[in-house]
């Protein structure tokens, strides 16, 4: 089966959703997800989205917090871009009818987050990304130019490689046709030729034993890429929420939001003694990579599973009404936060790194865009700021929008894409080898590539995934195409790609902390004195 449309989008997210919003003015859009549209990892994000509104705070001081945060490996043209775009951005969502929660005076209700000298965190409670989700998937699917393909998996770009020419890392001019995608449903497989692609695929946090994301998250676009020969960087830069909730049954793990630290929310460990200050001037607001390895080093040195975050002290009314929905999870499993502290451990949560973009969300395959968190732009660096990612999808969307559009007059179908060949393949009998490989594909690189790392145990890994990636291509090829082992084989990649990176990364920086390198750059551990 084979479709034709101007522009294809892979990916139902809050990149993905605004711009098939914006490109579908100018052609037909198929909007492809491989599950419901509605679950992405934007729909989990709680905290909000951060952007100048108000006085004292200016684009400036946005800018430095980012540069700060990243360890000033982001790129400073691409930082300006996005925080000077964002707050335009921002109201053209609230245009749409996304709702921020507000102040009696009438004006926004601005949270602080780790890493921001000013308050500048827009929210809906705990709910954020729900809200923009919504606002944005009633749009689209009442939009007459935009088709939403739910439960359809993506399983790989279609380049000039499928047409039987030579295709490698050197190749100068490879160029996007369209992807080929499995129908879940009925497990036919689409050939959907296009003019321009967007993938807004989102992260990989699966790649870990402990992610705060969905099981969706599987590296689906930055593989596909990277297959199709394209560029990826900066992937050694693995960001790690300090605070998922403590409750191992549970997967994935349910977010904190760092919104509740900018709250008052205090970092101590079991014998209620805060413990940040011993590490960082800023306490519990310092930047993400910072307070993660802290964590991790309280954790190693006390030996319990998690450290915990003190609400106790705060306003009970306001505490519930600003986070209902924390309120009521942790409720759910006995704690109430009003009267106990919160169990937390860091948890595998955002790709800082991905298919290499330019400033206006352009891959290096030609009519191939990417954005949101599947993206490298340059914005974050060494380390995202918290809450800049939602910003970015939609400044990066609006920019891929503008130029897809303006290609779209000298950029041809290419009808000669064959259908996808999967003769001599057998329907895979036996899941156990699939599960069981993506249980120690975790395993490896929880253990060996988490938060603190060294060569020795990068190289360890290394080893340990070229075992599980050979079993798998080879099973690969022998089966018949499922979700699973697509997922998998995309998931090796990503470890792979991470783990080369950190490797060829001769410092410690940012999120890529080794220890057998000194810090030598900013965002150093700080012994601050303790203000009491």
């Amino acid at each position: 089966m084979r479709k034709k449309v101007d522009f294809l989008v892979i990916g139902s997210g809050i990149a993905g959703l605004s711009y098939a919003l914006k490109v579908a003015e100018h052609g037909t859009v198929c909007l492809v997800t491989k599950t419901r549209a509605k679950e992405t990892a934007t729909r989990y994000a709680q905290g909000g989205i951060a952007t100048v509104m108000y006085t004292p705070d200016t684009y400036e001081k946005h800018i430095h917090d980012t540069m700060v945060a990243g360890d000033y490996l982001s790129n400073e043209k691409i930082v300006r871009i996005t925080i000077t775009e964002s707050t335009e951005r921002v109201k053209e969502l609230i245009a749409w009818g996304a709702e921020f929660d507000k102040e009696k005076s009438g004006k926004y209700d601005l949270a602080k987050e780790g890493g921001h000298s000013e308050k500048r965190i827009l929210h809906y409670k705990d709910q954020t990304g729900e809200e923009i989700e919504q606002t944005l998937l009633e749009r689209v699917t009442s939009h007459p130019n935009i088709e939403i393909l739910e439960n359809h998996f993506a399983i790989d770009i279609i380049t000039q490689h499928h047409l039987g020419k030579e295709v490698t890392r050197r190749t100068k001019e490879i160029q996007c046709y369209g992807a080929y995608v499995l129908n879940l449903q009925n497990n036919t497989i689409l050939t959907i030729l296009a003019r321009t692609t967007l993938l807004s695929t989102g992260g990989a946090g699966n790649v870990y034993g402990i992610t705060t994301n969905p099981e969706i998250a599987t590296g689906d676009g930055v593989a596909m890429v990277y297959r199709a020969k394209g560029r990826v960087r900066d992937m050694e830069f693995f960001q790690f929420h300090p605070t998922a909730l403590y409750h191992p049954a549970e997967r994935p793990a349910f977010l904190i939001t760092e919104a509740l630290r900018g709250f008052g929310g205090l970092l101590k460990n079991r014998q209620g003694v805060e413990f940040m200050y011993k590490y960082d001037k800023r306490g519990s607001l310092a930047p993400r990579d910072v307070v993660a390895r802290a964590i991790d080093n309280e954790m190693k040195i006390s030996g319990d599973d998690c450290v915990y975050l003190d609400c106790r002290h705060l306003d009970k009314i306001q505490l519930v009404n600003h986070f209902p929905n924390i309120y009521a999870k942790c409720l759910s499993i006995g704690i109430n936060i009003n009267n106990e502290m919160i169990p937390v451990n860091p948890a595998a949560h955002y790709m800082c790194g991905g298919i290499s973009v330019d400033e206006w969300g352009r891959s290096s395959i030609r009519n191939l865009y990417a954005s949101g968190e599947c993206a490298a732009t340059g914005l974050h660096g060494a380390n995202r700021l918290a809450s800049n990612s939602l910003l970015e999808s939609l400044v990066f969307s609006h920019r891929a929008s503008i130029d897809a559009a303006k290609q779209l007059a000298t950029t041809a179908l290419c009808e000669e894409i064959p259908d996808w060949n999967d003769e001599g393949t057998v329907l895979n009998e036996e899941m156990i080898l699939i599960t069981q490989s993506m249980k120690e594909l975790q395993a490896v690189m929880t253990s060996y590539v988490g938060i603190v790392r060294s060569n020795l145990r990068l190289n360890r890994a290394l080893k340990r995934l070229e075992i599980i990636y050979h079993e798998t291509e080879d099973l690969y090829q022998k089966s018949v195409i499922t979700q699973q082992i697509c997922e998998l084989r995309n998931l090796i990649n990503i470890g792979y790609l991470i783990i080369k990176a950190a490797l060829e990364r001769k410092e410690s920086i940012g999120l890529h902390y080794s220890i057998d390198y000194p810090r030598t750059r900013a965002n150093e551990f700080e012994v601050a004195d303790h203000p009491l």
